[in-house]
């Protein structure tokens, strides 16, 4: 099949659970596109034969999740610059006859920041919750958009510490119990952790002891209102939830496949959160 099918998707392992055909479906319609997205179950063993099959299959690119996000590193062409310092690939495309991989992550999370809270980057100190993947693309954002002073807090100094050491100047690693004295000065509070997930209440970090300008945004969905969203509402702070992140990673790949820059919009947002079963 032709290279330049409109033929996209999304590989993991489960893949059931993405959202993400939802999304691409919503604006392949809006726009009047021919075009499909997929999700599609692959597992470990299969993705090497999956990715080199993607040309003769009729795909222009796609998205990865996980387990696979650094396996298809080796599998690729060319990386770019927000994959190679994330460490991780969610986008695939073709150009010049060669396939990319990219991260889009980074990109989702300035961009709802960017809509909810304008200027939040300019607000001071940035504290991040959690020194997983996800704070890897979060720091990464926080660098692009020019925030010089980075706090990674976390339940092991060690992990945190190998971020400081990956990101550089800016970055300084902490523990959790660090939080109060840290947050003192903070414009903005970033849960990258699993904390607050159906399943995993608690509070990552107080944010009483955040000063009264001070942004609160959650990486985590489901809840739409974390139980740190809930907290820094209740002290009259500004918050983002992670909800936007999701949408807006979505727009550089969909762009990149059928030739169209979407828009993020309360319909799109409202047809996720009715999926998801979340109250908006």
């Amino acid at each position: 099949m032709a290279e330049n099918a409109n033929r996209a998707f999304v590989i993991g392992h489960p893949i059931a659970h993405s959202r993400s055909p939802k999304i691409h479906g919503h604006w392949l319609k809006s726009y009047g596109l021919a075009g499909s997205y997929e999700a599609i179950d692959v597992a470990p063993g299969d993705l090497a034969g999956f990715i080199a099959a993607l040309r003769e299959n009729g795909f222009r690119g796609g998205n990865v999740t996980i387990p696979h996000k650094e396996a298809v590193f080796e599998l690729v062409d060319r990386i770019d610059t927000a994959a190679e310092r994330i460490g991780a690939v969610n986008t695939l495309w073709f150009e010049d006859g060669r396939l990319w991989g990219g991260n889009t992550d980074a990109h989702g999370f300035a961009a709802n920041l960017d809509e909810h809270a304008p200027g939040w980057a300019a607000n001071g100190p940035a504290v991040v919750l959690g020194a997983g993947g996800a704070a890897r693309a979060i720091i990464y954002a926080l660098k692009e958009r020019g925030v010089r002073d980075i706090r990674i807090l976390n339940r092991t100094l060690e992990r945190a510490g190998d971020l400081r050491d990956r990101f550089g100047k800016g970055i300084s690693a902490h523990r959790l119990e660090a939080a109060g004295e840290l947050l003192a000065d903070a414009g903005l509070l970033v849960n990258t952790t699993a904390l607050g997930m159906h399943g995993n209440e608690g509070l990552p970090a107080d944010p009483a002891a955040l000063p009264d300008k001070a942004i609160v945004t959650d990486i985590v969905y489901v809840p739409l209102e974390t139980p740190l969203l809930a907290a820094a509402r209740a002290r009259g702070l500004a918050c983002v939830d992670g909800l936007g992140m999701l949408l807006h990673q979505a727009v550089p790949g969909f762009e990149r496949w059928f030739g169209k820059r979407p828009e993020v919009t309360a319909e799109l947002r409202d047809l996720v959160l009715a999926d998801l079963g979340v109250a908006a």
